[in-house]
């Protein structure tokens, strides 16, 4: 684990609250949809293409996804970004959660180029999102909360990402 991801895990741990499973306490539905606007416009003027997006997911810590179309990426393959309702935590994934192990194996199988990649981020983070690496995300989650039943291993996606 590097500096950063232990980082990440500490961030990870502190935004975890048992009793705010969905959205975190002072969760602001409004101010979400706002900054969520703005990211959906910045993806679409930096990849000149209309990305698909849904919003204010029900029953589920992740408050949305934006669809960078594959057309518009140097690789062809449709880079995928969601964000979750805490912390601002935002995961970027090339085709769909899960479909690589993350973005560096996306990278070394020729599906994502990394100037799609570095534009992404760079909007993300000038946005105020934090971007946490899909192999962190999946790893075992050990934190305070109870997760649904229904999930075999819990990972740290399936806190800040998953349904509920």
């Amino acid at each position: 684990m590097t500096e950063s991801d232990a980082d990440l895990l500490v961030l990870l741990r502190e935004l975890d609250d048992p009793e705010w499973l969905e959205w975190p306490q002072h969760y602001d539905r409004g101010e979400a949809a706002v900054r969520f606007g703005v990211l959906v416009a910045r993806l679409e003027g930096d990849f000149a293409a209309r990305c698909a997006a849904e919003q204010d997911t029900q029953d589920s810590s992740e408050y949305g996804r934006v669809v960078v179309p594959g057309n518009a990426t140097v690789c062809g393959t449709r880079i995928v970004v969601c964000v979750s309702k805490f912390g601002s935590l935002a995961l970027v994934c090339a085709d769909n959660p899960g479909a690589f192990l993350g973005t560096n194996d996306a990278q070394d199988e020729g599906e994502l180029d990394g100037a799609d990649l570095a534009k992404v981020n760079r909007a993300l983070v000038e946005l105020g999102y934090v971007v946490v690496a899909e192999e962190l995300l999946e790893s075992d989650y050990d934190g305070p909360s109870r997760l649904p039943r229904h999930i075999q291993r819990p990972s740290w996606s399936d806190r800040f990402f998953g349904i509920f």
